[in-house]
């Protein structure tokens, strides 16, 4: 009997799947596009209809419809599933899973955060201060239902209580992140959200995965001195993590794709009121601003790269304030730096999307997004404004920030464009500017940290998926009466390559055994497709990992020789050669077969 997947890759291939997302050109047998999953001009992309499978020449991206989705949309397997199951109309049975002492982590987390949002759902109903709020803000009632805006009680323990009524384990109330352990251990849990409006927050097939809480009623200034944060968000757990999930990109990516851009926002109520005002294509970092510091340069990266696969162009539109302004900065330059076409909608000061939105309606919102800047402009006209009067002031920050922002531009057509344009605006002549800008080129650091970092993520998430599935592999035939594949080869090849010991291994993939299981146990129904497929993964991990090491020795090649040492970076370059030779032979291999 055919396994769910099998039936899938039956109804859907991987030319039908990738046109969805990626614009295709035929080449022979093959298609070819430019890869989404890293930035480049000339297409390396490569899709074989006839085998189901596509590679890219440029960053190793492998694999077939399932990979592909996970990787495009940011899902694990279980997501990618369920997404490609509703399209093929093919109907996914419970594998023995139906009794909840049977069910894995992650499906209990997923039904746990169902439940909580539920429940929160529940609350606002019954709230009338809380939902005649909502509207004062300018929220209407299809918003507040299509988002599943909840409401959580300003009480210790209710949420605590309904889960354990429900028959879930303290346990995995914590692991969810919507209950703690108080100091006092004879104390019992109490809930983290409370006296919150709650926002779901939804990976990208729809599955509640955490939550953003507004503060409505505050519990502690009765206590000395005591005020909460405005926004508490879940802490990261085994189905949440800031970088892989935006806020409500489960409901913009169709839009964004179809529009050919997206804006990004700061604030849930912006997105909300960004989404009732008609623009759909809207998303918002999850929970955390962009201007708080604990947002980290590798979150940013990850956010905005979700993004880059769907559309290239993005309008970045924060508040109208000096955080908004950095915020804009931060995410502009690495946006640049990624490849993307970035604008910023101006906001006056002090006012967010979402009062925009609430005084001006969705025309003033429409003429924000239309009249928005490019980010070199954007930044060039607010130093100009803020130092006019003062050209040596205003040239000095147009040095700083303007000029990196232009060496981050991948085309020399654009960098000498933009180089005229801030000539024109602020009155400095174009030769000096073209000085200076030398002197930055040479130096923006930055900048390659950015493209260093995007390929360091994307080597690690590839190296991490391919351990993943020998994992599941090993341990899907070991729980067998007779073995498809010699476990214990499998093991210790991975263990060869990875230079890690199985229980490391297993800890690092930060997935549960039967998740392991499951995943190996659904995807492989052929022994001979096992066996290929597990050829392929070790190809595949050797080339990652020779990616990464290369990396490491571009890295020590270019402080050498920034350092003069001439005879260390003669040495290094060797072992570049060394290195790119090994890559190469792997990637003539794959030309035959592609």
């Amino acid at each position: 009997m055919d396994s769910p997947v099998q039936k899938i890759k039956e109804r859907l291939g991987i030319e039908e799947i990738a046109s969805s997302y990626i614009k295709l050109e035929r080449a022979g047998a093959n298609l070819k596009a430019r890869c989404p999953f890293h930035n480049e001009k000339t297409p390396s992309f490569f899709l074989s209809p006839d085998r189901g499978t596509y590679y890219c020449f440029g960053c190793g991206a492998s694999g077939d419809i399932f990979t592909f989705v996970e990787e495009f949309e940011g899902l694990d397997f279980k997501g990618a599933l369920k997404m490609l199951a509703e399209r093929a109309g093919v109907e996914l049975p419970r594998y023995n899973k139906a009794d909840q002492e049977n069910k894995s982590e992650k499906e209990k987390l997923y039904e746990i955060m169902e439940e909580a949002t539920n429940y929160f759902e529940n609350n606002l109903g019954e709230n009338q201060e809380v939902l005649e709020y909502l509207k004062t803000r300018g929220l209407n009632e299809k918003s507040i239902k299509d988002f599943r805006i909840g409401f959580a009680i300003l009480d210790w323990r209710k949420l605590y209580d309904h889960l354990k009524g429900r028959g879930f384990a303290d346990n995995e109330i914590e692991r969810a992140g919507l209950a703690k352990k108080p100091d006092d251990a004879g104390k019992a849990m109490y809930d983290r959200f409370r006296g919150r409006i709650m926002f779901p927050i939804m990976d990208s097939s729809g599955r509640v995965v955490a939550f953003s809480g507004r503060i409505f009623k505050d519990d502690l200034p009765a206590q000395a001195g005591g005020k909460s944060a405005k926004y508490l968000n879940s802490p990261e757990t085994p189905i949440f993590s800031k970088n892989a999930v935006l806020y409500g990109i489960d409901r913009a990516k169709e839009s964004i794709r179809k529009n050919n851009f997206s804006i990004l926002v700061e604030g849930q109520m912006d997105l909300v009121m960004s989404h009732q005002a008609g623009y759909r294509n809207t998303v918002a970092t999850s929970g955390t601003a962009l201007s708080d510091s604990e947002f980290s340069k590798e979150n940013i990266i990850s956010n905005l790269g979700l993004v880059r696969r769907l559309s290239q162009n993005i309008v970045l539109a924060f508040d109208g304030d000096q955080a908004g302004e950095k915020a804009a900065e931060r995410a502009g330059l690495i946006a640049l730096s990624l490849g993307m076409d970035v604008k910023v909608a101006e906001m006056s000061e002090d006012v967010d999307p979402a009062d925009l939105i609430k005084s001006g309606g969705a025309e003033a919102w429409r003429e924000a997004i239309k009249n928005s800047k490019h980010i070199i402009e954007f930044a060039a006209s607010k130093i100009l404004k803020k130092n006019e009067g003062d050209i040596r002031k205003a040239g000095r920050e147009i040095r700083e920030k303007v000029l990196l922002l232009i060496a981050a531009l991948p085309s020399a057509i654009e960098k000498a464009h933009f180089l005229k344009k801030v000539g024109e605006m602020s009155g400095i002549g174009e030769s000096a500017l073209q000085d200076d800008f030398k002197k930055v080129e040479v130096s923006a650091g930055e900048v390659r940290e950015v493209k260093d970092t995007e390929a360091k993520l994307d080597t690690v998430r590839r190296q991490d998926y391919i351990k993943r599935k020998l994992l599941g592999i090993i341990l899907w035939q070991r729980s067998l009466k007779e073995s498809g594949v010699d476990t214990s080869e499998i093991l210790k090849e991975l263990q060869n390559v990875s230079q890690k010991g199985e229980e490391e291994l297993l800890k690092e993939t930060g997935t549960p055994p039967d998740d392991l299981i499951f995943e190996a146990e659904v995807f492989y129904h052929d022994p001979d497709l096992l066996k290929k497929d597990t050829e392929e993964m070790f190809l595949n991990l050797r080339e990652e990992i020779l990616k990464e090491e290369l990396a490491v020795k571009m890295r020590e090649l270019f402080h050498a020789e920034e350092s003069k040492d001439q005879a260390g970076a003669a040495e290094i370059f060797k072992e570049c050669q060394t290195l790119n030779n090994k890559l190469q032979e792997i990637k003539n291999s794959r030309i035959k077969v592609v």
